[in-house]
């Protein structure tokens, strides 16, 4: 029974720090390619959600690709790492950018939680469907 607990609990720790690992990168690609620009306009809420979706989906299946076994042996409660990584992901990167805004610097969108969230949760969907 231990050795279940501990398994889900691997299980969504990897999955976890993968996906922040990931968000995070896509946090500072969208950082550096607004220092580019000179003009920050804010978009359309749901067109920066379907962006973000497509991001995570297409990290999912770059990560898939890159380790085209699951990072842990699955548990009992496999599939556990669908509902609670992406909340995790997605307050952490929330952190992040609180933790920008009170240095005085502008977060990015992914740096809050609905869109951390978002692509969190698409990418976990991609590597639980391509890796069960």
């Amino acid at each position: 029974m231990e050795e279940l607990i501990l398994g889900a609990i691997f299980e969504l720790l990897a999955e976890f720090l993968l996906e922040v690992a990931l968000g995070a990168l896509a946090a500072l690609i969208s950082r550096a390619f607004r220092r580019f620009v000179v003009t920050v306009r804010r978009g359309n809420p749901i067109t920066a959600t379907v962006v973000f979706m497509l991001v995570g989906l297409a990290c999912g299946f770059l990560s898939a690709g890159i380790f085209p076994h699951p990072l842990v042996h699955p548990s009992r409660f496999h599939g556990i790492s669908l509902l609670i990584s992406p909340v995790l992901t997605g307050l952490v990167m929330a952190w992040i950018g609180r933790a920008w805004r009170r240095r005085g610097r502008s977060s990015v969108r992914i740096e809050s939680f609905g869109y951390g969230f978002t692509f969190a949760l698409a990418m976990a969907l991609v590597r639980f469907w391509m890796l069960r």
